[in-house]
């Protein structure tokens, strides 16, 4: 008699978990991501080229969102900057990676790093490339996503996994700025259980015969944990119904580009990855890489997406098997 009312108590409690997940997920939105991308790929970050005082105007503008939100500073940092110098074409730059974290209220030694690259490729041919979509998107999906965790935190539903929100410099020299982290971590790496790595989510592929917007190219994420591919794809399932498609996966794929982007040098640790990507487009790397022309809705639903997955992986009961 007495395992009734835990019973009724468990599946209230799994419910209230279940609307709670949504809600926070639900905070994450296309107006938010406008009016930050609108900013972020603004002619005043002056493409956020690597060292330059574009790159520097963007690495204060990301510390200053998490430090309005209320999200601390990573192990290490200098206010939120790993600093460095990079050796670029034989020039050294002065440069800095961004990051901040929600401890894990559970296993706080335990991390989940979301990571997306804060640099584009700065002034060419006197005209400024502002890479809204390269890696704009990515780096306003994250502040979003990390201020979802945040409420949910505040609300006492906080991640049981420690996330590190990790903005690289340095991507479009060579993956600089990922490199370094993982050579010289904030937190080790044999406790980072995976890298969910965001590099271009807001527009559409014009390569696609479908034309259907709704679909997100996934990279990378059965090559070193089989059981990270099916927690993605039960997660996609549950929540966005997003089609996930698997094109630039095969390792015969000629555009190579789960060596291309900054989970590449997580991977080479052997640390479990996923690769967010919409695939290229006629303004890849060229100054009419602008805001106004990112599907939001769609950036909405793919960080939503992220968001989900890593809930799923911060909070369940073990870490993911490595093959």
């Amino acid at each position: 008699m007495r395992l009734l009312p835990f019973f009724l108590f468990s599946l209230m409690v799994f419910g209230q978990n279940e609307k709670n997940v949504a809600e926070y997920a639900n905070s994450i939105t296309p107006n938010e991501l406008k009016d930050l991308l609108y900013v972020y790929a603004s002619d005043y970050f002056e493409g956020r080229e690597t060292g330059a005082r574009g790159q520097k105007k963007a690495v204060d503008f990301i510390r200053q969102f998490y430090t309005t939100h209320g999200i601390g500073a990573a192990q290490g940092t200098e206010n939120y900057f790993q600093l460095m110098e990079l050796n670029i074409k034989g020039k050294m730059v002065k440069t800095e990676n961004v990051a901040a974290i929600i401890e894990g209220n559970e296993f706080p030694n335990e991390y989940i790093v979301i990571s997306s690259h804060l640099d584009h490729v700065g002034i060419q041919n006197d005209m400024i490339h502002n890479g809204a979509d390269d890696d704009g998107s990515g780096s306003v999906a994250m502040l979003e996503i990390a201020e979802a965790f945040q409420d949910a935190t505040a609300a006492g539903q906080g991640p049981k996994r420690s996330i590190i929100f990790l903005h690289v410099t340095g991507e479009e020299k060579g993956l600089l700025g990922s490199s370094y982290y993982t050579k010289n971590p904030l937190y080790p790496l044999v406790d980072t259980m995976v890298n969910l790595n965001v590099d271009m989510i807001g527009r559409l592929d014009p390569k696609r015969t479908d034309k259907d917007p709704n679909y997100i190219y996934l990279i990378g994420a059965d090559k070193i944990s089989q059981e990270l591919h099916d927690i993605s794809e039960a997660t996609n399932k549950k929540y966005t119904q997003i089609k996930l498609d698997y094109t630039y996966n095969d390792d015969k794929d000629p555009n190579r580009f789960y060596y291309r982007s900054d989970h590449y040098n997580f991977a080479k640790n052997n640390i479990p990855v996923i690769f967010y990507f919409n695939g290229t487009h006629e303004d890849y790397h060229a100054p009419s890489d602008t805001p106004d022309k990112i599907n939001y809705d769609m950036l909405a639903k793919r960080s939503k997406l992220i968001f989900y997955t890593a809930w799923e992986l911060a909070n369940r009961k073990n870490k993911i098997k490595i093959d």
